[in-house]
This record gives structure tokens, C-alpha cells and sequence, in this order.
């Protein structure tokens, strides 16, 4: 029990911050409703369940290995996000012309192609990265058997989820209530956020 807890203790430490990837989630329930939020959460509860496991399996592997690609990694999380926020954008603007035109409709992305792509993003995000790379060095991560193993595993991912979804249940509500003029500024200024984000990770 006590691997269990440390585990939902660490995917709380990673989820709860408000940084890209929530962002991101909250704009994918803002705009597509919960079902594109929480695929969009899921993605990233996976990438921290992998995270997960490869610290409480490998931790004392990895510690000589995870440092030096650090800054590596800062630069290309940042072009992915750049590149996220500026398609986000477009397609925002495209979703618009659509709307006015009724012709060429833009076509919604599904569940899985916004499941997949949260969890390469969120494995490419650094703050992910520095988090279990933290864990891993500081030696939080040593549990001794395979069934603390996966203890530390699964409470990592359901308190990564949980907090996820929350995220998503916020943008629906947020979808369902607010009028249509009122989410595209939202959507654009959350998309805007992440482009500036990706640019400080360059710095």
C-alpha cells in the first residue's frame, strides 16, 4: 500500500500543475466536448503511466542516462509545441470559415487521433521529463518487489487520470455554457498560451 500511495502521490505531482499539456486539455473538452477531453487526458495519463514504469523498473538505469538529453529534449518539446499551438490556430480559423461558408467543412479529429497525439506530446514535455528524472536521481522510486512495482505504477496513472479527466469536465461544462463567440477567444488565447510556452523552452 505504501508503493500504491507514493504512486498517486507522484502522478499528482506531475498532473496538478497548470502547464501546456492542461491547457491543452482544457481546450480540447472547450471545443469538442468531454469525450475529445478525455481522450485527450487519457494520452497523457499514458505517457506518465510509461514514465511511471520505466522509473520504478529502471530508476537507478536511467539516472546516468536521462540528464544529458535534457536540453535535447527542452528544444524539440518546444518546436512541438509551437507547431501544436500555431495548427490549433489554423484549424480554429478553418472550423470558422467553415461555419460562415458550409462548404468543406472542416473535419473534427477523433477520440484515438486525439488520444495519440497527447501522448507523444506529453512524453516529449519536458516538465514530464524533469519530474520523473527527479524522482529517478533523488532515489524516491526504489521500491524493492515487483508487486510494489506495479503498486507505484497503477497509483501513478489513476491519480494522472483522475486529476486528466477533471480538466476535461472542465472544458465541456465550459463548452455547454459559454456561447460559441466566447470559446473561440478562449480556444485562441489557450493556444496562444502554449505557442509562448514553446518559445520560453527555446530561452
Amino acid at each position: 500500500m505504501d508503493a500504491f500511495l507514493q504512486g498517486i502521490i507522484a502522478g499528482y505531482g506531475i498532473a496538478i500543475p497548470v502547464g501546456a499539456i492542461a491547457i491543452l486539455i482544457v481546450e480540447a473538452g472547450l471545443r469538442r466536448g468531454f469525450a475529445s477531453g478525455f481522450a485527450a487526458g487519457a494520452g497523457a495519463a499514458t505517457a506518465d503511466l510509461v514514465y511511471a514504469a520505466l522509473a520504478a523498473i529502471a530508476g537507478q538505469a536511467l539516472a546516468a542516462i536521462v540528464p544529458p538529453y535534457a536540453g535535447i529534449l527542452r528544444l524539440v518539446s518546444g518546436l512541438v509545441l509551437v507547431v501544436l499551438g500555431a495548427y490549433g490556430i489554423w484549424q480554429l480559423r478553418r472550423e470558422q470559415t467553415a461555419a460562415a461558408s458550409s462548404t468543406d467543412p472542416a473535419v473534427p479529429a477523433s477520440p484515438w487521433q486525439t488520444y495519440s497525439r497527447f501522448v507523444g506530446l506529453t512524453l516529449l514535455n519536458p516538465l514530464t521529463i524533469t519530474y520523473f528524472a527527479a524522482l529517478i536521481l533523488g532515489g524516491n522510486t526504489l521500491v524493492p518487489t515487483w508487486g510494489a512495482r506495479l503498486s507505484f505504477v497503477l497509483g501513478a496513472a489513476l491519480a494522472s487520470l483522475s486529476w486528466q479527466s477533471l480538466l476535461a469536465g472542465v472544458g465541456a461544462l465550459a463548452h455547454r455554457h459559454l456561447s460559441p463567440q466566447f470559446r473561440v477567444i478562449t480556444s485562441l488565447l489557450g493556444n496562444l498560451i502554449v505557442i509562448g510556452l514553446g518559445v520560453r523552452l527555446f530561452f
